[in-house]
This record gives C-alpha cells, sequence and structure tokens, in this order.
C-alpha cells in the first residue's frame, strides 16, 4: 500500500510524542514492504521542500503565518494548504492518515485526500478528540474530568475561562444566545472572541460531525475516549481504539526480591516542560512537603521552544533550595530505557486527557511503577494500589500525600507494585492493528 502519514509538525523541527509516534509507525510499515511518505505544513516557510528522516521521503508545504481570525478558527481555507490539495493528487495514495488537525490539515486537507481516491484514517492524539473540546483537555474548569459532552453554553464558559475571565464573567458570555453570539463575534479583537465563543462552539459541533462523516475510521487510544466520540454522535462503527505502544530496547529490572527499593526513593518526571503535563501541581506538591521526608526527585525535559523555558524557570523558582529536587534537560532518546529503569517510581501527574503518556508504558517495561492522574490513558494504564497509584487531576495535595506515602513506605508500595506490572504494548502491536484498519 501507499500510505501517506499527515502530523501538524516533524523532525528535524519538533521533537514531541506525536512525531516519535509517527515515526516509529512509518518505521514498521516500511518493514512490511509498505511505501510510506509524510506530509507536514510548515508555517511561514518561503517554499515546499523534501527530504527524507530516517529513509521515510518527507513533504513540507508552507502555509501563512500569522492566520487570520478566520483561518485560526477554520472557517476558511489557510493560505498555502493549497500545496497539500497539489501534492495529495499527485502522490495517488491507497491510505491518508491523518494525525493532528491543526491550520493546514483539517477538513478541507481531509476532503481533498478522499477527493484524490485514499481511504482515510484520522488518529486524535490530543484532549480535543477532534473538534469536541475547545479548552483541549477535558477538564471542566480545568479542574475535573468533563462528561465529554459537547454544549454550546457550557463549553463556552469553560473555554472563555480558560483564556482569562473569571469564573462568573466566563458563564455570564457563554450564556450569550447564540444567534447573538453570531453577531457578537463579527467585533474585533478579544470582545469579539468572548461574545463569539457559543457560535464557535457551534461551529465546531458542526466540524466534528462533518469530519466523522468524512474519515473512513476514526481513531482513538483510550476506551473513554471512543466512548466520549461516540456519545457525541459519532457513529460507533467508524470508531476504534488502537491503544499506545512503544518502540525501542527495553528490559526489566530485577524484581524487588533481587533488588529491593531502598530509602530515599527516587523519583522522576521525564516529559514536557507544559502545564498540561501537571508540572506545576507537581511542583507544588514538592514544595509542600516537610523537609523530613526523604526523597529524591529527578526532572527532565527539553527545552526547545521559549515556552518550555519559561515553565523550567518557573518550576525552579519554586523548588529553589530544596536539595531533594534536581531539574535538568532532556535525556537523550538512546538513555531513556536506562534512565527510566534507574528510578524507583515515575510521576506523570497530567493536567489533560491524552492517550498515555507514552513515557509511562516504557517505565512499566523497564518495571517501574508509575504515580499518575486519573485521567485519559494513565487511568486505563495503572490500577490504583496494585501496580502504581492514581490521583485526581490537578491535585497537587493528593500527589503530595502519594509521595510521602511512598517514601516512607518503599516496600509496601513501589516493591509490591513491581511484582504486578504488565506487560507493555509496542508499536509493532499498534502497527498490525493500523494495517488491518486501512484495509478494511
Amino acid at each position: 500500500m501507499r500510505i501517506v502519514q499527515a502530523v501538524g509538525w516533524y523532525f528535524p523541527d519538533r521533537l514531541g510524542g506525536t512525531e516519535m509516534y509517527v515515526a516509529a509507525l512509518a518505521e514498521r510499515l516500511r518493514r512490511m514492504n509498505h511505501d510510506v511518505q509524510i506530509v507536514a505544513p510548515e508555517p511561514g516557510a518561503a517554499a515546499a521542500r523534501c527530504y527524507d528522516h530516517a529513509g521515510v521521503p518527507v513533504f513540507r508545504f508552507p502555509i501563512r503565518t500569522p492566520l487570520t481570525r478566520d483561518e485560526a478558527q477554520g472557517r476558511a481555507p489557510v493560505g498555502g494548504s493549497e500545496w497539500f490539495q497539489q501534492w495529495v493528487r499527485a502522490a495517488r495514495p491507497d491510505v491518508v492518515h491523518f494525525h493532528t488537525l491543526v491550520p493546514g490539515l483539517e477538513i478541507d486537507e481531509v476532503k481533498a485526500a478522499k477527493a484524490a481516491g485514499a481511504r482515510i484514517v484520522a488518529t486524535t492524539h490530543a484532549g480535543s478528540l477532534g473538534y469536541i473540546c475547545a479548552r483541549g483537555t477535558m477538564l471542566r474548569w480545568g479542574q475535573a474530568l468533563c462528561d465529554g459532552l459537547a454544549e454550546p453554553h457550557k463549553c463556552a464558559a469553560c473555554d472563555l475561562q480558560k483564556r482569562g475571565l473569571a469564573k462568573w464573567a466566563a458563564t455570564a458570555a457563554g450564556a450569550v444566545p447564540v444567534w447573538s453570539s453570531q453577531l457578537g463575534a463579527r467585533l474585533p479583537g478579544k470582545l469579539g472572541t468572548t461574545l463569539g465563543m457559543p457560535s464557535a462552539i457551534v461551529f465546531n459541533m458542526a466540524r466534528q460531525r462533518e469530519l466523522l462523516a468524512t474519515v473512513d475510521r476514526f481513531v482513538l487510544l483510550t476506551d473513554w475516549s471512543a466512548d466520549a466520540v461516540v456519545r457525541n454522535g459519532a457513529s460507533g462503527s467508524k470508531v476504534t481504539v488502537n491503544r499506545l505502544g512503544i518502540g525501542g530496547a527495553f528490559v526489566r529490572k530485577p524484581g524487588p526480591l533481587v533488588q529491593p527499593t531502598v530509602a530515599p526513593v527516587k523519583f522522576g518526571y521525564l516529559g514536557r516542560f507544559d502545564p498540561i503535563k501537571g508540572v506545576y501541581d507537581l511542583g507544588r506538591a514538592l514544595r509542600s512537603l516537610p523537609r523530613d521526608v526523604p526523597f529524591r526527585f529527578d526532572i527532565r525535559g527539553p527545552l526547545d521552544t521559549e515556552e518550555s523555558r519559561d515553565v523550567y524557570r518557573c518550576l525552579g523558582e519554586m523548588l529553589d533550595g530544596d536539595t531533594r529536587a534536581t531539574l535538568g534537560p532532556a535525556v537523550p532518546v538512546a538513555n531513556v530505557p536506562a534512565h527510566l529503569a534507574s528510578l524507583d517510581v515515575l510521576c506523570c501527574p497530567s493536567a489533560c486527557l491524552e492517550g498515555g503518556p507514552t513515557v509511562a508504558i516504557e517505565a512499566h517495561a523497564t518495571g517501574t511503577p508509575v504515580v499518575g492522574t486519573r485521567i485519559g490513558g494513565l487511568a486505563e494504564l495503572i490500577t490504583d494500589g496494585r501496580d502504581g497509584r492514581l490521583v485526581p487531576p490537578g491535585d497537587w495535595r493528593a500527589l503530595a500525600s502519594a509521595i510521602a506515602e511512598i517514601a516512607s513506605n518503599p516496600r509496601g508500595t513501589v516493591d509490591a507494585w513491581r511484582t504486578a506490572i504488565p506487560a507493555a504494548r509496542t508499536m509493532d502491536d499498534v502497527a498490525a492493528d493500523y494495517v488491518a484498519i486501512y484495509q478494511h
């Protein structure tokens, strides 16, 4: 099969979980003798370009930046997206697999790929689940797991609160009738965004229906996400779960009978320095723990954007003077298995719905238990109290309590969990499942 993987960003510009997932999937599909190409927009580029990454051809097409309001909201085609439409017609793929819905790769591009004769598969890696959650986290008011149902006034208020309005003001603005909101959306600047939010939610709900009507299969990473998409009107026959898997060589370390956990317990965080990853909750939890609680906490992540560097600095200020915690740059990919195996516990305090994170599955592959939040993939990967610990998302006090409990009783927590960690799913499993999806 000729298979195109369409993604919002790609190597070497960006090193994130979705990009690594796509690269690993492409590698395995090539091993199975499929013809694979990658396509991704490149905001602000002067011209289209082609290059190879890890032996896979990559086509990057330029799109305009900054976007107009209509382009950013998906109400108008993005300047430059015609590059994709011309390219996909010439490429004549059997399958186009969309991994992100971003400017330059949205419904117009999905339809163009369909018109080129391709079977369309879309996998949503983000908490928005397509266009269902405007906030992008599936956390109601940023605090608790949402019911997952898109509703104009409820979702408008939640997104406006994320954008900085007080909850009462967001609720009032979100209650504007949709017909009135459509008029308010014509106003310039923040006022137009605020008044127009209910109508924007209605527009996104229509986009979700259009997306599901166009794709041949819509792939989710968790059961909860799949259920939410169906409850929002998708046909169950189009919705499929294909859970995350890991690539690379991971060897499980000796069990607790051979290598018991000793104090101080070594915790670790390995991921992006991004608020949606719960790093500020982690900082608050660590800062709250009395100095006589013995532990070590190693915090690592890439410093590849200005936002990540800002979060890194803020986290450093939160933990300043606490010698139990250290911050550092990303762990090289080749060293990740050994690094995870060196930890006693991996902490994944995610503050949004995500399919993984993949690093939690990698930790399991090395025999390291995980403390995570009760949301998304973590809630389906970890059995609380059996092979790890789950705490409510955004609840730094509960996270601090879990860390203190583990630090004071590693034998009754960490070592008990290590004996029950399940086998890790692999990217070979993921690729095999996708081939079946592509063919049917």
